[in-house]
């Protein structure tokens, strides 16, 4: 594969290689389920959806793991504040998170594995560790002893003298350094039983004790957001190679989502909620908004910012329609150049939905001139590279996305793509008077049309 990642490990851009041929291994930690999503939480969803569809364009077999933190703090605490059991919050709030990965167009993970559900496993890394002289019980807990393992702070470039974990120094923890692996029972928290006394798994532990379950001791990728490099991520990795685990060969992080300049974080009330954003805006555009930018930067959000996305995708799509409509059904053909070459660099989508414009703008002109067949092939360029962005509009998640494949809304279409065929004939023709009058019906009818480098994009008022 031409493939490059950037490795947080490595601070680089390394050339991908599957650790087995044919297949590649993802483990992306998923939802905390405390409450309900937002923008900032599918973000990353999204550009591993992103990086999972085109490692299978590639060729590969994807077995992607997604878990979901079900038992935390803060889902004992809100459970409790509402008057719910602490498994009838996390269980309603998983539902919302998947929800909102399948309206945005998310592929199901291979297996998307809970934390209670792997307590054994959770147990049996415990013993590898304490057996290894890496961590060490006490009073109930468990902790791991951060100086026994020499690499500790690599992945995040921590002093090891400076770390803090934010954690309480609990009873008969040695080093306020180390991190909690098992915390003891609590009243009337839920707890499960251990060789070391009843208690419930720390944040860390869980990840690695389900990642390995999936993929092995050594697996592809290790996926997440910016703020999960520590501790959590340094932890995992630190517990599981001390453990003899070679882990994760490349750790990728993705940027945050902010609004005002900090990041959307419920505590801080600035979050922008997936269900609230669906009901003004369609998927696939939300979807766009949130692929677009490299994974790597932070986006701002903004209305005005995603209303502009909405708009380039809609000529995407409108160009698709219009070459579907007078010249039949248009398959996917083969991604472009200039999309290959940036997706395979570290899946630089700002560059690679760059390419789909500048075949669409091609598209259309060639379309506008009456030669259907370059447009016919730029279409289907077109719809490969947008399914690899999980964004295809000809495909069936997406056209029936606002009505759109309502017999309704296709006889709108076909009438609107009849009438601009016939402007945009005028124009060559440079009748300009001619089509003028069919640009005025089309507004006195409740149709706005907008000329752009990529063709004409046209809307219905107040939609």
């Amino acid at each position: 594969m031409a493939l490059h990642l950037y490795d947080t490990a490595t601070r680089s851009v390394r050339e991908f290689h599957p650790a087995r041929s044919g297949t590649a291994s993802v483990y992306v930690c998923g939802a905390t389920v405390q409450g309900v999503p937002h923008i900032g939480h599918v973000r990353g969803a999204l550009n591993y959806d992103v990086l999972r569809r085109w490692l299978v364009h590639n060729g590969l077999d994807v077995l992607f793991v997604r878990n979901v933190t079900d038992i935390d703090d803060k889902i004992l605490t809100k459970a409790a504040d509402n008057g719910s059991t602490w498994w009838e919050w996390a269980f309603t709030h998983e539902r919302a998170f998947e929800d909102a990965y399948t309206a945005l167009g998310c592929l199901p993970p291979s297996i998307a594995p809970r934390a209670t559900g792997h307590v054994t496993q959770m147990i049996e890394l415990m013993r590898r560790l304490i057996d290894g002289g890496h961590a060490y019980p006490a009073s109930g807990d468990v902790y791991f002893a951060v100086s026994t393992f020499p690499g500790y702070g690599e992945l995040s470039r921590q002093r090891l003298d400076e770390v803090q974990q934010g954690e309480t120094l609990g009873e008969g923890k040695r080093d306020p350094r180390d991190f909690t692996l098992w915390k003891s029972a609590k009243p009337g928290e839920p707890s499960w039983p251990t060789p070391w006394g009843p208690g419930r798994p720390g944040w860390h532990l869980e990840c690695s004790a389900m990642a390995t379950t999936y993929l092995g001791a050594e697996f592809d990728i290790h996926g997440g957001g910016v703020d999960l490099v520590f501790p959590h991520h340094e932890n995992e990795r630190a517990q599981s190679q001390a453990a003899g685990d070679p882990f994760a060969r490349f750790w990728l992080h993705n940027a945050w989502v902010t609004l005002s300049g900090e990041k959307m974080s419920k505590s801080l009330g600035n979050v922008v909620a997936i269900e609230e954003m669906l009901r003004h805006h369609r998927a696939a555009e939300l979807r766009y908004y949130l692929i677009q930018p490299h994974y790597r930067s932070t986006i701002e959000y903004s209305d005005g910012a995603l209303s502009e996305a909405a708009l380039a995708y809609r000529r995407i799509e409108q160009f698709l329609r219009r070459v579907a409509g007078r010249t039949g059904e248009v398959r996917p053909g083969a991604p472009a150049a200039g999309f290959t070459e940036a997706m395979d660099d570290d899946l630089a989508t700002p560059t690679a939905v760059a390419a789909v414009h500048n075949v669409v703008r091609e598209g259309n002109a060639a379309f506008d001139a009456g030669n259907d067949e370059e447009a016919r092939s730029a279409a289907g360029s077109v719809r490969a590279m947008m399914g690899v962005l999980g964004l295809d509009p000809l495909a069936p998640e997406w056209a029936k996305s606002a009505g759109a494949d309502t017999p309704a809304r296709h006889a709108l279409s076909d009438l609107v793509e009849g009438l601009l065929a016939e402007r945009q004939e005028a124009r060559t023709a440079r009748d300009f008077a001619r089509a003028d009058a069919v640009r005025d019906r089309l507004l006195q009818a409740g149709i706005t049309v907008e000329d752009t480098p990529d063709g004409p994009l046209w809307t219905v008022k107040d939609a």
